[in-house]
Formats: structure tokens, C-alpha cells, sequence
């Protein structure tokens, strides 16, 4: 969901982008990216990303392509060393994928796995667990220690909605985070980490562009052999204009970053997801005819997912829904049930809605 201020911008635009008050005699849709005016706006965005997060110096922000599936092949590629493992925790669908991606590329452990309760609560990553695992894959030539290459979570569970709240720390190799889901609703503590990465179309902007954060000494980490749009040090080196990146994406998330900013930054986007997913949880809570599996600690902020007693009610209750302008409910195909997204651009007016729709449709049920 794009805030609506930045679709109004962007309506202005489409006949005639203006960059700081100069026409540029054509749509931003039809702009060279390697005019003076788009690389004065992706070095802008960049900027306002770097204040947002207060991302160190010696991280590099790349502008890519491919989405979250792209990273999961582009971290292995550029990160997992031969002869070194990459430790995956597996919360959900999404890191679940990612780890069977990197096994492409090389050794893949698995770290944390909450599959058999169909993913209702989100395992941690503690240096006690990596220490049981080196002792029971100790490496005679390497003096019994098993080497890392990186760890990798993915701090929120689109399709299962679950979260982790607070990121793994101290650990003894690089933390590479999937933040794409809930990328700035909070402070990130982007110097715990060796990268993030996003794709932007959940809370920054359309699709088409993801946002890579790396910490500049890994940038070298990767064999020449990569292909040079997937190579971190490559676009790193050509400031994310190496081929044509996606001008409009990139253009609408830097609208969207203004916005962040302009509504009092991270802290406001945090309390606003905490004030709609906590009036959203409380009303399933209170609800004898709807259930939220997670565990409340690992909660997510961003999707809530919930269920009714079968498969035949969930139907009923999105069309419902739908019939009062509340859409897309269904949840994902593989989970089933039901899912409110509740983006940063999101009103609490949205929540209210829904959790009226849900009330309503709880009396009629309990007459039927």
C-alpha cells in the first residue's frame, strides 16, 4: 500500500517529471537513468534511507532487481565461501526457500526450524545453538571448528506472520536479514548486521526494486565468476547504475522515503504498526470465532494471520469482507485462512473496518 500523498505526487509527475522544481520535458517513465536528474534523485533516496536508518559509512546501499528470490540465490553467490557453511534459520515459507536456494551453491545448515508446528512461533538464533552444532559437525582438519560463512534469518514471515522483534546478536560470523516484510516500520540496528536486504513493494514503494545494505568488507568476498548484476561489488562500484536499474520503483520509493520522514521517521512508523496490529490482535483475541495461531511473543506487526473454525467460514467471511471494500483477506495459498496486511501507509481507519466486518460477521454466524 503506497501512502496516498505519494500516489498524488506521482500523478503530477507522469506527464512531466519535475526534479526540484525544474521540468525534465518527460515523464519519469521515459527519463534517461543516467541523466543528471535521476542520479540526483537515487543519490537523494539513498541519503534519506542512510538518515532513516542511520546506516553506518562503511555500508554500501544497492538499488537491485529480482526481489527477495533474486537475494536468495545473490547472497550464497557473493557470501558462501567454499569449504564454509551458511547456517539458516527457518521460520516460515520464505527462509525455508532460501536456504534450499543456497544449498545450490554450497553447505546449508539448518539452525532453527519451527515447520512441524506449522510455523506459530519464529526459533532464535543464539551462539548456544551454533556451538552444539560445531561440536557435532567439528572438522578434524580445521582444528574442530566448523566455519561460517554467514548466518541468515528472515525477520518476518509473510505467509505464517511471525516476527522477530529483536535480531540475533554477537554472533561469529556475518548476520544476513530478508527484512523485506517489515523494512522500515522499525529501527533496524544495521551495524548487528552484516546485510539486509528488501524488496520494497511492502512498505517503501512498487515492485521492482530491492534494497541491498552490505557492509563494505564483504563486498570482496565474492569469486569473479558472478555475473556482474548480481555481484555486490560490482553495482557497489557502479552506485546501482551498472545496467538499467528500475527508474520508476526507485523514483516511487524515494517519494515514499520522503514521506517516512516527513511523518516523524522510523519511531512514528513503529508506533502507528504497533497501534494497528494491537487493536487487530486484541479483537481476534476477544473473538470466540476467530483464532491467531502465533504465539504472541512472535507476533507479526505487518500480517496478521488468523482462522475460523473451517475452511467453509474463512471463504464466507472474505467475500463478506469484500462486499464492505475490505480486500484481499484471503491468506496465502499455501497456509489457507486469513491475512490483514497492515503496511506503513495502512490507516488505523483500515483496522477499525476490519475489526468491525469481523464482529458483525461473528453475531450473524452465531445465529445461523
Amino acid at each position: 500500500m503506497l501512502p496516498a500523498a505519494v500516489i498524488d505526487q506521482i500523478k503530477a509527475d507522469l506527464p512531466e517529471w519535475h526534479w526540484q522544481g525544474v521540468g525534465q520535458g518527460a515523464s519519469i517513465m521515459e527519463v534517461s537513468h543516467r541523466g543528471k536528474a535521476f542520479e540526483a534523485l537515487i543519490n537523494d533516496a539513498e541519503q534519506d534511507l542512510r538518515d532513516l536508518l542511520a546506516i553506518p559509512a562503511n555500508y554500501s546501499v544497492l538499488f537491485m532487481q529480482g526481489g527477495a528470490w533474486g537475494q536468495f540465490a545473490c547472497v550464497p553467490m557473493n557470501l558462501l565461501r567454499a569449504d564454509e557453511y551458511a547456517g539458516y534459520v527457518v521460520s516460515g515459507g520464505w527462509s525455508k526457500s532460501a536456504s534450499e536456494e543456497a544449498a545450490k551453491f554450497g553447505e546449508v545448515a539448518v539452525l532453527g526450524l519451527s515447520e512441524e508446528d506449522r510455523y506459530h512461533w519464529a526459533p532464535k538464533l543464539s551462539t548456544d545453538i551454533i556451538e552444539k552444532y560445531n561440536k557435532s559437525h567439528s572438522r578434524p582438519d580445521k582444528l574442530g571448528e566448523t566455519l561460517w560463512s554467514y548466518f541468515y534469518v528472515c525477520s518476518n514471515e509473510t505467509v505464517y506472520g511471525n516476527e522477530l522483534h529483536t535480531l540475533p546478536r554477537d554472533l561469529p560470523a556475518p548476520l544476513v536479514v530478508d527484512a523485506s516484510s517489515h523494512f522500515l516500520s522499525r529501527a533496524m540496528d544495521v551495524s548487528s548486521c552484516g546485510l539486509i536486504y528488501a524488496g520494497a513493494q511492502k512498505n517503501v514503494g512498487p515492485a521492482g526494486v530491492t534494497i541491498v545494505i552490505v557492509r563494505d568488507d564483504l563486498l570482496d568476498r565474492a569469486p569473479k565468476a558472478i555475473p556482474a548484476v548480481w555481484h555486490y561489488a560490482h553495482m557497489a562500484k557502479h552506485k546501482s547504475l551498472f545496467n538499467t536499474p528500475p527508474v520508476f520503483s526507485i523514483y516511487a520509493t524515494a517519494l515514499t522515503l520522503k514521506w517516512i520522514k516527513a511523518q516523524g521517521g522510523l519511531d512514528e512508523m513503529e508506533r502507528r504498526a504497533v497501534a494497528r496490529s494491537s487493536m487487530l490482535y486484541d479483537a481476534i483475541d476477544a473473538s470466540k470465532l476467530f483464532k491467531a495461531p502465533v504465539v504472541k511473543a512472535d507476533r507479526s506487526r505487518m500480517n496478521v494471520v488468523f482462522d475460523s473454525p473451517n475452511e467453509e467460514i474463512d471463504k464466507a467471511f472474505v467475500t463478506f469482507c469484500e462486499a464492505r471494500g475490505l480486500m484481499s483477506l484471503k491468506g496465502h495459498r499455501v497456509r489457507g485462512g486469513m491475512r490483514a496486511s497492515l503496511y506503513n501507509a495502512m490507516p488505523i481507519e483500515g483496522v477499525e473496518a476490519l475489526v468491525a466486518a469481523m464482529r458483525e460477521f461473528e453475531t450473524i454466524q452465531s445465529k445461523l
